[in-house]
C-alpha cells in the first residue's frame, strides 16, 4: 500500500477573511478526512465555513496539545495505512512557527508526500508592505519573555540588522504585543526602522515602518491580535 499524503492547509490571518484563501484549498478540505489541528472546535468551525454541507461528525480530528505535541504514532498510522491527512494552525501557515513542522519532518522519515497548499503568510506579506530589505531577511520566531534575555537578543538582532543589511522579523502572542514594543523603544537605536504589521489582511489591518524616533513620538496602542514586528537597522 502506498504512504498517504500530507496536506499543510493555510488559515486566514484575520478572522473570516475566507477571500485570501485559493480554490485549491476548497478542493482539498471538502474531501480530507483526517486532521490534526491545533485546535479542534476552531478548525471544525473554519471547515464549515468553507463548506456549509459537510458532514462534520464524518471526519476525524487529532489536537496538537500544547505541552505534549501531536499524537505522532496515529499520524505514523494514518499515513501507512493511505490515508490523506491535512494539517491546521490557527492562523496562517503550519509549519512556520508553529507545531506543524514536527508532522510534516515525520512525513518525510516515512517517505510519504508532504504537500503546501497555497495561501496567506503574516510574515511574507509583512515584509512585502514593510519597505524594508526583502532581499537579506531572518525570520526569528517568538523573542525571550523575561529579562535580562529579551532585551539582549533586540539588541543582537539590531546589531545584525546593522552589519548585514539585513531585516529581522519576529512575532509575539497577541496580548503582550504592547510590552514587547515597549521594549524595542526601549532598547533599539533611534534611527533604526521598525515595522508593525498587525491583522494583516483583515479590515482593521495596520502596517506602518517608522524609525524608532518616530514611533515614540507617537506611539500606538496595539491590539490583541496577530501582529508581525520587523526591524532594520
Amino acid at each position: 500500500m502506498s504512504k498517504g499524503i500530507l496536506y499543510l492547509i493555510p488559515i486566514p490571518i484575520a478572522e473570516g477573511a475566507l477571500h485570501t484563501l485559493p480554490a485549491e484549498v476548497y478542493t482539498h478540505t471538502a474531501a480530507l478526512q483526517y486532521y490534526f489541528a491545533e485546535n479542534i472546535r476552531t478548525a471544525r468551525r473554519f471547515l464549515k465555513s468553507l463548506h456549509k454541507d459537510l458532514v462534520i461528525d464524518d471526519i476525524h480530528f487529532s489536537e496538537i496539545d500544547k505541552h505534549n505535541g501531536a499524537d505522532t504514532t496515529l499520524l505514523k498510522k494514518w499515513l501507512n495505512d493511505g490515508k490523506h491527512v491535512g494539517v491546521m494552525s490557527e492562523a496562517g501557515c503550519p509549519g512556520i512557527a508553529d507545531p506543524g513542522a514536527v508532522l510534516a519532518g515525520i512525513a518525510h522519515n516515512l517517505g510519504a508526500t508532504v504537500i503546501p497548499l497555497t495561501g496567506p503568510s503574516s510574515i511574507i506579506l509583512s515584509l512585502m508592505a514593510s519597505g524594508l530589505n526583502g532581499q537579506s531577511f531572518a525570520f526569528n520566531g517568538y523573542l525571550p519573555i523575561k529579562e535580562p534575555a529579551r532585551s539582549q537578543q533586540l539588541k543582537a538582532l539590531e546589531a545584525a540588522s546593522k552589519k548585514d543589511n539585513q531585516t529581522q522579523i519576529f512575532i509575539e502572542t497577541p496580548y503582550r504585543n504592547n510590552q514587547l514594543l515597549d521594549e524595542v523603544l526601549k532598547h533599539c537605536q533611534n534611527n533604526t526602522k521598525l515595522c508593525i504589521a498587525v491583522n494583516v489582511t483583515g479590515a482593521d489591518s495596520f502596517i506602518k515602518t517608522k524609525t524608532i524616533t518616530e514611533w515614540k513620538q507617537q506611539k500606538p496602542e496595539l491590539p490583541k491580535a496577530p501582529a508581525v514586528f520587523l526591524l532594520l537597522a
